[in-house]
């Protein structure tokens, strides 16, 4: 696990999440939830999207490049929007 792939899976992951929220208004979680929910699920789900793709072991065989942010940024961002969108859309069924 590479710590900056991490940070930016983490980071990408809460712009996801508040990302995903404003395009579905009824299911947000408001700014705080979404920046969590994205956080968490950018920083684990970003985690485990690298790892099942292949992309876990470029950090670390070729430096920090390009083509590692780009990927920590796209799985990050993707698995934060779509974590937000799953716990807000349970919240708005709970609710409801």
């Amino acid at each position: 696990m590479d710590v900056t792939s991490l940070i930016i899976q983490v980071i990408s992951g809460a712009l996801g999440g508040n990302a995903a929220s404003s395009v579905t208004k009824d299911t947000g979680l408001g700014t705080l939830g979404n920046t969590i929910a994205g956080a968490l699920g950018g920083g684990v789900g970003g985690q485990i999207l690298g790892s099942l793709l292949g992309l876990g072991g470029t950090a670390a065989a070729s430096g920090l490049d390009i083509g590692t942010i780009v990927s920590a940024f796209l799985t990050g961002g993707v698995s934060g929007g779509l974590t937000a969108l799953v716990v807000g859309l349970i919240k708005s069924k709970l609710s409801a």
